[in-house]
């Protein structure tokens, strides 16, 4: 019965295999951009997780390219360093000590952490920040806070940037040379300063110069749902005309909001697909990509 078992369980890997074939197929050479964040870079079973998925996806002739946010490790750098942390419109408020705080954690810290994992568990990864060869180039960006009546006033919120140009020759020479690029996101403006950028929204811009055929949005929940007390209520498939009266009912809302905008973004410079998955399950990128079932939200065109 023992040997019985573990034929089986030997057919079902081998049926797992076939199925993903005609997927490997598929998206073989083309390029999927990642944004790792979320509870997926603090557990660290999911870190594996994710880390494998992108390790296995160049194995298999795909170019996966992880760009990061840091979020919670930056608030408690700043914390270490007496510094509390202020939010207007959903974007930290970055003074210049801020700044320098931010690129340690993000450059210094979280990326070469990933880097060294992904090394690690296989692959081959090379760092990189959006300074570097001026991948990131960016310019101020004022915060908006809302007033009593209804009506908006812009703030100045410090070295927060607006990505203005991106320049990914240094990110294809990485590909090109066989590594997965991790990038920072932090960028460079007109006089050298840096910028504290929104990672989901580097993302999206990368993805975009790259021309990639996907964008991968990484979250703590399980997608868009049109009743949140409801898992089976799950929008598997979003589309752009549907986007503003969904927003307006509520069903898209908070937080989620820029990360639909930054794939609705992506669509029009380009990319082919975009998702957003809940990267609180385990290798949720290949069951995206390699599987018939797909999970989470795929926001589409059409």
């Amino acid at each position: 019965m023992k040997e019985r078992g573990n034929l089986l369980t030997a057919l079902d890997k081998a049926g797992i295999l076939v199925e993903a074939l005609p997927y490997i197929k598929k998206f073989y050479g083309k390029t999927v951009v990642i944004k790792y964040g979320g509870h997926a870079m603090i557990n660290e079973e999911l870190k594996k997780a994710v880390l494998t998925d992108a390790v296995l996806m160049k194995y298999v002739g795909m170019h996966p390219v992880i760009v990061h946010g840091g979020g919670p490790e930056i608030t408690g750098m700043l914390k270490k360093f007496g510094k509390e942390s202020q939010f207007v419109g959903g974007m930290r408020v970055t003074d210049r000590e801020t700044m320098e705080i931010v690129e340690m954690v993000l450059v210094g810290k979280i990326n070469k952490d990933i880097v060294s994992l992904i090394n690690r568990f296989g692959g081959r990864a090379v760092g990189l920040s959006g300074k570097d060869a001026n991948l990131f180039t960016a310019v101020k960006k004022m915060g908006l806070v809302r007033l009593p009546d209804g009506g908006e006033e812009e703030v100045d919120i410090g070295f927060v940037g607006d990505i203005n140009q991106v320049n990914p020759q240094i990110v294809t020479t990485v590909i090109d040379e066989g590594y997965i690029p991790v990038v920072a996101p932090v960028a460079v403006g007109d006089s050298g300063e840096g910028y504290n950028v929104n990672a989901d929204y580097a993302a999206g811009k990368l993805a975009e110069a790259l021309n990639a055929d996907k964008l991968i949005i990484l979250t703590d929940v399980e997608g868009i749902l049109k009743d949140k007390n409801d898992l089976t209520s799950l929008i598997s498939i979003l589309r752009v005309k549907d986007v503003p009266d969904l927003i307006k009912q509520g069903v898209i809302d908070g937080g989620m909001i820029p990360k639909v905008e930054c794939c609705i973004s992506a669509l029009k410079g380009g990319v082919q697909k975009t998702h957003i998955l809940d990267g609180r399950v385990p290798h949720s990128i290949l069951l995206e990509v390699f599987t018939d079932r797909g999970i989470g939200t795929m926001v589409m065109d059409s």
